[in-house]
């Protein structure tokens, strides 16, 4: 169990919140429980300035998003809804900045103006200043997980760069490292710096980001990359094939060959498998050899309570990329693939690893599957659970060239999914199975940037969230396991969806996190984040809620839920929602002389009942 000593303890539970003066409050909520029953910004202004200034072409591209543009029904923003819409898929919130922004700009050149921003302060460099690399610190930050929880939630809540990290924390959903799985020192510094390479490489090339993930120490550690050795037949050792299995199934081919546009490849009505256990046995030889790289390693004694010492490293270790070892490398001639039209990869014996490595992941890279079954999950990730076979092809056909012949541009395929008709059109608002269940991590992040939460002690002291009883049910970077959250094929039992249809998300809620999840957004959105300071709970992390709060947003419940549709669902509550909504807070008159504590009441039991909503949490 994790002692938090500086930044103090995590914060309480949300059956711990209780203030005098919440009956107004909880007697507005109880509307939300039934609209719920079924399962940084202010919005709303139109005008914009035309004068951003836009990189032309993309950094470190011959070619702009300008001619993906060039085609489509719905290039630009007509409405302030359908802006905010475009903005919850990009990013994490709408604003009224950046809904006048993509008004202005349109779709293309808004991501453009993303894709030049620099990647901001790094989690890693966050941690260092946060004084969590001191190893001397009686809080032994060496052992503990909670800084990595602290560094995740403020990248997502502080960022200036949101389609970056919005597709970084997708790709962490994908290239799956857990912090849960980590057995080393100095966990949180190791999963900073994995996050912070999926976010240096997310609107990168794809074979870039997947070697540095490759050799990225976390994922070693996750893995078991980290210290495997070659075969030994005279003891009868094997290499490790965990990545190797890994690798194919969930990061590059999937189990099934796949057309261009997803559909499985059968053979006599059976679908044809992508590799064999032969080709793991193979391909795991490539990744013998690889260990941690100690040589930039510090040392420091710390006695231990009771008596003892123990020798911690410095954090470097943690940051290098794995170090070949030549000795340790499998020398055996490797061969996998050369089935069902895909060409044979042959590494002779002998061949240096590093060269083995390079040669086996550009064949992961060029697969003709890689394509489709990384753009469908992009999709699912970002805009829907069930996209077309014809968007899929669409976004595939981009991940297999930009337009000036570059394989795997992530910025291009990124912008793909968010530019498609299929993402943009109005069509799949009226869809009764398009679109994906809002993520508990994007709801929390929503409200923090949505309403302006800051931390009063800089150190936004958040900690792991994945308790469904009584927290979110997820939290960033805290997979269960390498398969994710939820798996991209889940489908509840005893669904009524239509053949073929999935719900990922779905497979993290339950009765217990329904209501975990009404509960602690409760206390969250009324009394912000707490923590305990020397036994005293203290709040940490609140939201502002200035423009809500404005005399004329506050005693107008009409206005304030019109307000909270727009930012929150993109206008698309039900008029029965809507209107239910404000009946529930109209039962509560508010007036200009009203405490600020019934002010502060209706406004979190808005918040509350819309993102309670069927419409709120199942984002289109």
């Amino acid at each position: 169990m994790e002692t938090h000593v500086l930044p103090s303890l995590p914060q309480e539970k949300a059956s711990e919140f209780s203030s005098s003066g919440t009956g107004a409050l909880l007697g507005s909520l109880a509307a939300s429980a039934a609209l719920s029953a079924c399962g940084g910004g202010e919005g709303g202004s139109s005008s914009g300035s035309s004068s951003y200034v836009l990189p032309d072409p993309l950094p470190g591209r011959s070619v702009s998003l300008a001619s993906m543009v060039a085609s489509k029904a719905y290039p630009t923003a007509a409405t302030n809804e359908q802006a905010a819409r475009f903005l919850l898929q990009a990013g994490f919130a709408a604003t009224d900045t950046e809904i006048s922004r993509v008004r202005s700009l349109g779709y293309a050149n808004w991501l453009q103006q993303q894709i030049a921003l620099d990647q901001g302060v790094k989690g890693w460099d966050w941690l260092n200043a946060q004084g969590y690399a001191n190893v001397t610190s009686t809080a032994n930050f060496y052992d503990n997980t909670y800084p990595a929880d602290y560094m995740a939630w403020n990248q997502l809540i502080t960022c200036n760069d949101v389609f970056r990290k919005r597709m970084a924390l997708a790709l962490s959903e994908y290239f799956v490292v857990s912090v849960n799985g980590l057995d080393m020192s100095w966990r949180s510094h190791a999963i900073a710096h994995y996050w912070d390479t999926l976010c240096t490489h997310a609107l990168g090339n794809f074979r870039d980001l997947l070697e540095a993930i490759t050799l990225n120490p976390a994922m070693g550690y996750y893995l078991n990359t980290k210290g495997n050795q070659k075969e030994n037949p005279a003891t009868g050792r094997q290499p490790d094939e965990n990545y190797a299995r890994e690798v194919m199934q969930l990061f590059t081919v999937g189990l099934q060959m796949l057309d261009m546009d997803g559909s499985v490849k059968t053979s006599g009505g059976n679908p044809i498998e992508t590799y064999s256990n032969t080709d793991v046995t193979n391909l795991a030889k490539v990744f013998t050899g690889y260990d941690v790289d100690m040589s930039q390693n510090v040392n420091t004694v710390i006695p231990q309570t009771g008596g003892g010492t123990r020798t911690i490293p410095n954090t470097a270790y943690v940051r290098l990329p794995l170090k070949l070892t030549t000795a340790n490398h499998s020398s055996s001639a490797v061969s996998f693939f050369g089935l069902n039209g895909v060409p044979a990869v042959n590494i002779g014996p002998n061949v240096p690893g590093g060269t083995a490595l390079a040669t086996a992941l550009t064949a992961l890279f060029d697969h003709p599957n890689m394509a489709p079954f990384f753009a469908k999950q992009m999709i699912q990730r970002l805009v829907t659970s069930n996209p077309s076979p014809a968007y899929i092809q669409r976004v595939a056909n981009v991940f297999a060239n930009n337009g000036a012949g570059v394989r795997g541009d992530l910025a291009f395929v990124f912008s793909a999914i968010l530019l498609d008709d299929e993402a943009r059109a109005p069509a799949g608002l009226a869809g009764t199975e398009y679109g994906k269940l809002r993520e508990p991590i994007l709801r929390f992040v929503q409200w923090a940037r949505t309403f302006g939460a800051t931390s009063s002690s800089g150190g936004w002291r958040i900690s792991d969230l994945s308790d469904a009883g009584t927290e979110l049910g997820q939290s960033p970077l805290r997979s269960p396991s390498v398969f994710n959250f939820f798996r991209p094929g889940y489908v509840p039992p005893g669904t009524s969806l239509s053949a073929g249809k999935v719900v990922p998300e779905f497979q993290i809620v339950t009765e217990t996190s329904v209501s975990g999840y009404l509960n602690y957004m409760m206390s969250v959105i009324y009394s912000g984040i707490g923590e305990y300071v020397s036994g005293t709970k203290v709040g940490d992390v609140k939201a502002s809620y200035t423009s809500e709060l404005a005399t004329a947003m506050v005693t107008n419940a009409t206005a304030l839920v019109d307000r909270l549709n727009l930012l929150l669902c993109a206008g698309q509550l039900s008029s029965t929602t809507r209107s239910n909504i404000i009946a529930a807070l109209n039962t509560t008159p508010v007036t200009g002389t009203s405490t600020a504590t019934l002010k502060l009441q209706r406004v979190s039991a808005a918040v509350l009942m819309v993102m309670a909503s069927s419409e709120y949490l199942v984002q289109k």
